[in-house]
């Protein structure tokens, strides 16, 4: 009787899992999404980095500083029906573009966010997951003092066993960080240190949006690459075929 109810166990946690992909598989293939972004799907690795977090379709999530709604196009639909998904910073262009498809952006909560203002998102111990794509370096340039208070109140936000998942652009270990990150690239062990100086504590990385290609010392900084390509046609070629940043993949945990 034991192994029987364990059998049944291990099948109900099976079919939730497969639910949980499912789910998260059809929202990425979701026709709200804006096609541009979609192209970027082989460079993001959207699905595999969201498993990596542990995003449940129950999740309360908290997305920092959502930009355009790159990931905002996956994580609503996613979290529509069990969860909850919190935009802590985003801009009223972002906001105006959700208000116009109430069918996927309804539920959508937001928060605000202004690092050496105001930070205030979520009630402490709150939610299951928090999240940033590719801003670590912004909060650096303003200052030590500004990404802490992001991180910290990431840990405050989150519950205990919560998850803080940060993907950012990085910074060979042989190269130079400078203090303001003004390449748009970052150390991984600066983040790791920043994230362990607040209390949280490193469950795991992940190659999933590694580029071996990328060298990080790019006239014009990480911004010389695609999709930006601030230096326009000059070596266009070159940075096309090197691709996206070279990220780290980093899953924080607050004990």
């Amino acid at each position: 009787m034991k192994k029987l109810l364990m059998a049944l166990a291990l099948t109900a946690i099976s079919a939730q899992a497969a639910y949980a992909n499912d789910a998260l598989k059809t929202a990425i293939a979701g026709e709200q999404r804006t096609p541009a972004n979609v192209t970027r799907d082989a460079a993001r690795h959207p699905y595999e980095t969201l498993q990596f977090f542990g995003v449940a379709a129950k999740s309360t999530v908290v997305e920092l500083a959502p930009g355009a709604g790159w990931y905002t196009e996956i994580l609503a639909p996613y979290v529509r029906k069990d969860g909850k998904l919190i935009l802590a910073g985003a801009s009223p262009r972002l906001k105006t573009r959700l208000d116009g498809t109430p069918a996927v952006y309804d539920k959508v909560a937001y928060g605000e966010f202004a690092p050496g203002k105001k930070i205030d998102y979520a009630p402490k111990n709150s939610v299951d997951v928090v999240l940033t794509f590719r801003n670590v370096h912004n909060w650096i340039s303003a200052g030590d003092t500004a990404a802490k208070e992001v991180f910290q109140s990431a840990f405050d936000a989150l519950k205990p066993g919560g998850v803080f998942g940060v993907v950012e652009h990085r910074l060979p270990a042989s190269a130079t960080q400078d203090a303001k990150a003004s390449s748009g690239y970052v150390h991984e062990a600066f983040v790791i240190k920043l994230a362990e100086s607040v209390g949280f504590k490193l469950a795991a990385k992940s190659e999933i949006n590694a580029n071996p290609k990328d060298t990080a010392n790019h006239p014009g900084g990480v911004w010389a690459l695609p999709p930006v390509l601030t230096n326009k046609e000059t070596d266009k070629e070159k940075y096309l075929a090197i691709g996206e940043s070279d990220r780290m993949t980093l899953k924080f945990v607050k004990p």
